[in-house]
């Protein structure tokens, strides 16, 4: 099984890796001292099993739990067992080991991870993916990842080292650039109309001189990014 170790302690990282050593059947991919650095790779990755700590700081292993989206198979490792009625609660965790952690006790939950069927942490076919691209997206803000829903994006503004995510909802200041966050945008949908500002097209109330109106913002339109605009419009 490919395997990954999140935990904020080297020394316990190195133990699990130590007992994983006397298990031929487990290969350790990663190991990560925080469930953010964790989340990206998985976005990029499949794997078998997590050992996950419930302790870490700003980001607890439930967290984590909460979200990725398909999980595979999870063995909590942690020096706390009064979380362990808690822990069965989620499908995807196989054990709950207590630290100092035993070889026989590690050795029994590997037994159980290996008896349950073997998925990968994204199961869904390619066009799946591609669908959840579309309309999912998560920003890092004071180190927990907020899921977005593209679609109710409507501005996106550039202010020095942050962008400003205007949704239908509420607004979100992200540490970012608008050149990165563009990239992943759907271009159906969001065009940069100028230097500072992303549009979701879908959104444009009304549209003067060069300026456009989305909700109560009043956007700017470069001159460069203009034939572009009016391309895309449905003009009648």
């Amino acid at each position: 099984m490919d395997c990954i170790i999140i935990d904020d302690e080297a020394t316990a990282r190195a133990i699990i890796i130590q007992l994983c050593s006397n298990n031929c059947s487990l290969n350790i991919l990663e190991e990560f001292s925080n469930a953010i650095q964790a989340i990206k790779y998985l976005n990029q990755n499949n794997i078998d099993l997590i050992f996950l700590d419930i302790h870490m700081p700003d980001f607890t292993g439930f967290d984590f739990i909460q979200t990725i989206k398909n999980p595979p198979k999870i063995i909590l490792t942690t020096s706390d067992a009064q979380f362990a009625i808690e822990a069965f609660e989620y499908e995807c965790i196989v054990d709950y080991l207590v630290k100092p952690i035993a070889l026989p006790r590690f050795q029994k939950a590997i037994k159980k991870a290996e008896a349950k069927a073997s998925k990968p942490i994204f199961s869904q076919s390619l066009s799946a993916l591609e669908e959840e691209e579309a309309t999912i997206l998560y920003v890092n803000i004071d180190r927990r990842l907020i899921k977005i829903d593209i679609p109710s994006i409507y501005l996106i503004e550039a202010k020095g080292d942050y962008i400003n995510v205007k949704t239908e909802d509420k607004n979100y200041t992200v540490h970012s650039t608008l050149k990165k966050i563009e990239d992943k945008l759907p271009d159906n949908l969001f065009l940069k109309i100028h230097r500072s500002y992303i549009i979701n097209v879908h959104k444009i109330v009304d549209i003067e001189d060069n300026s456009v109106l989305i909700k109560k913002d009043v956007i700017p339109v470069s001159r460069s990014n203009r034939p572009e605009l009016m391309k895309r419009l449905n003009l009648l």
